[in-house]
């Protein structure tokens, strides 16, 4: 599934829902990627249409790319399932205790975006530990 091809990535995630809706087999990166799409019915109807494909979806006219949205998601969910960075367990269990897992994975996903980003500014690889510490705002009293 990682590729850098948006087309490949996006049809992973049509067929992944198809398979899933159609109630076939899912191997467990499908079966993530199932859990975020049924974590966004604001999105079903995207994954519903071919056509998305094609979608663009400029953030200067406000619109959320919602593959994007669900990558990140997963993104977290692999950092938290891995303690990468080492911590970021910690803050998820604090947020979880304040907030639903999904707005404790949305507050998180701000802060991965700007590292991702300060990273591709940079052209380097993301500061882990800045990011720890940008998490460790979320929860600090």
């Amino acid at each position: 599934m990682f590729s850098d091809n948006r087309e490949q990535l996006r049809n992973f995630y049509f067929e992944t829902w198809k398979k899933a809706r159609q109630g076939l087999p899912l191997s467990a990166l499908e079966q993530q990627i199932t859990g975020v799409i049924a974590d966004h019915p604001e999105y079903h109807a995207y994954l519903n249409n071919e056509h998305s494909l094609e979608a663009e979806f400029p953030p200067e006219l406000g619109q959320t790319n919602p593959f994007l949205h669900m990558g990140l998601h997963l993104g977290i969910r692999e950092q938290v399932q891995t303690d990468r960075p080492a911590g970021i367990v910690s803050v998820y269990q604090k947020l979880i205790k304040k907030h639903s897992p999904l707005e404790a994975e949305h507050l998180m996903m701000e802060h991965l975006v700007e590292s991702i980003w300060q990273a591709q500014r940079n052209g380097s690889m993301p500061d882990e530990q800045a990011y720890l510490a940008k998490l460790l705002l979320l929860i600090k009293p």
